[in-house]
């Protein structure tokens, strides 16, 4: 597989900003291997960036830049930040979707975002940094996943796909809402 479209720089994923090189290099500071670099990113971005809906905050953001301008992002926000730090720590990070009902009782159903990182030991590894609650513990425990949300309902899918930039539909979704 190549992995060189999983560390491209993009509107989105804007891992050159001086902002998240800075982070990056920080977090990255106490931690040899890559896979302690990764989960230090994730835990960063779980634990200081907030979830936008968790919190009631605004602006919604959608650049990885902005996301860490702003201390706040939605799921696919959050996973923006979290492969721009990961790329520019050399790591190859890719984005996931599943697609969840909203109510836990089947339709409507949204559209959850997270991420997959390529560790050398393991392979593509997939975490979930959207932030956690009470009812929710997502954490870095390879080859173990665990995610935020798991399929629990007819209608309810994880998509296999690891996206290399995010979806479209999210992007507009994220830049055209204000709230």
């Amino acid at each position: 597989m190549n992995m060189k479209k999983y560390m491209q720089i993009s509107e989105i994923i804007d891992w050159q900003h001086p902002t998240i090189l800075e982070l990056a290099k920080k977090v990255a500071s106490s931690h040899q291997t890559p896979e302690a670099i990764a989960k230090a990113c994730f835990e960063w971005v779980r634990d200081e960036i907030d979830h936008s809906c968790d919190y009631q905050m605004n602006p919604v953001t959608c650049k990885a830049s902005d996301v860490l301008k702003y201390k706040t992002g939605f799921c696919y926000a959050k996973s923006h930040l979290l492969a721009a730090l990961l790329r520019a720590n050399g790591i190859p990070a890719g984005l996931c979707y599943q697609r969840l009902s909203i109510h836990d009782n089947g339709k409507p159903y949204s559209l959850h975002g997270f991420n997959a990182v390529y560790l050398p030991e393991i392979g593509w590894y997939r975490v979930d940094a959207r932030g956690n609650r009470q009812d929710i513990n997502a954490q870095f425990i390879p080859p173990q996943e665990k995610l935020a949300y798991q399929n629990k309902l007819p209608g309810e899918a994880e998509f296999e796909n690891i996206f290399c930039e995010p979806l479209s539909v999210v992007v507009e979704a994220l830049q055209f809402s204000t709230t």
